[in-house]
């Protein structure tokens, strides 16, 4: 061997033992350091507003929910599930229940809209545990899956009592009933737990048939709506022309108490007088003066001697 590759080995080995020397201990550090980072990570985690956070800890509930902002818990044994505490939705689509006469609906669509206590959530989720759907965000709906199971029931139990011709006039009236009835039956199992905030009914088609009867219904209706403003004209023109002979009457009524015999005998007298500006007129005049019709030879009134 060369001294040069001697120089070069000897070179080379002195850094192996300065590398070796200098890192073993940042290494030390670094490994447990990350541990450190990946724990505190997985033991930290955020809350929206409006959400709670129910913690399992090896299969055990903690029924103290926590709200929103910065959390910790247990890492790798304990799992935080975090529920919506706000208004949720529900839509129940394409539903075909009976109406009162028996007749089914071709389309009924509702949404139902439910928030739950928040201090609740924990002791629900646990009672319904099957009943807890995950929303698209992630973020768990409590008990669900039962106020969609309970809110069906209220509909069928709501429409079946209305008439599928009045269903279309009674849209608010179906919709405050299901809100009642179902807020009513949540109650009873969960008293205070639930709150139905609103029913909407989106869509309400009935079966083809039913549609040309309400047409039909509609148009008759419309007719003796029609008709009866004609009886209600009639009435008022009758009222008119009634109140019309009466003023006729009373006017006559006045008239004849009014011709008294002395003041036909004036009238009579200024008539006589008249007739005596006039010469060669003829007036016969009965022997009692009572009772007379004046026969007058028009031919010579106003007639101018020569």
């Amino acid at each position: 061997m060369s001294d040069r590759q001697f120089n070069i080995e000897k070179l080379h080995a002195s850094y192996i033992v300065r590398f070796k020397g200098t890192n073993m201990p940042l290494i030390r550090l670094a490994v447990p350091l990350f541990l450190v980072i990946v724990l505190g990570f997985m033991s930290a985690y955020t809350v929206e507003s409006g959400n709670v956070v129910v913690e399992r800890t090896l299969g055990k509930v903690n029924h103290e929910e926590f709200g929103q902002g910065l959390q910790f818990k247990m890492p790798l044994l304990t799992v935080a599930l975090e529920f919506s505490a706000k208004e949720i939705v529900i839509d129940i689509n394409d539903l075909q229940p009976k109406a009162a006469d028996n007749l089914s609906l071709r389309d009924l669509d509702v949404s139902v809209f439910y928030r739950v206590e928040a201090d609740r959530i924990s002791e629900l989720m646990v009672k319904y545990a099957a009943s807890a759907s995950r929303g698209a965000d992630g973020i768990y709906l409590p008990a669900y899956g039962l106020v969609v199971r309970e809110a069906r029931s209220a509909i069928y139990e709501n429409v079946s009592k209305i008439d599928s011709l009045q269903l279309h006039k009674q849209r608010d009236v179906l919709q405050a009933s299901v809100l009642e009835e179902l807020q009513r039956r949540l109650d009873h199992s969960d008293p205070g737990d639930f709150q139905i905030t609103r029913v909407v009914v989106r869509a309400l088609n009935t079966d083809p048939s039913i549609e040309a009867a309400i047409r039909d219904a509609v148009e008759a209706e419309k007719r003796l709506e029609a008709k009866q403003v004609q009886v209600e004209i009639a009435k008022k023109d009758a009222e008119i022309e009634i109140e019309r002979a009466k003023g006729i009457a009373e006017a006559n009524r006045i008239i004849n108490s009014s011709l008294t015999a002395a003041y036909l005998q004036h009238e009579i007298n200024t008539a006589l007088m008249r007739f005596a500006d006039n010469e060669g007129s003829v007036v016969v005049l009965p022997a009692n003066m009572q009772g007379f019709d004046l026969i007058l030879d028009g031919s010579q009134l106003n007639r101018k001697s020569n």
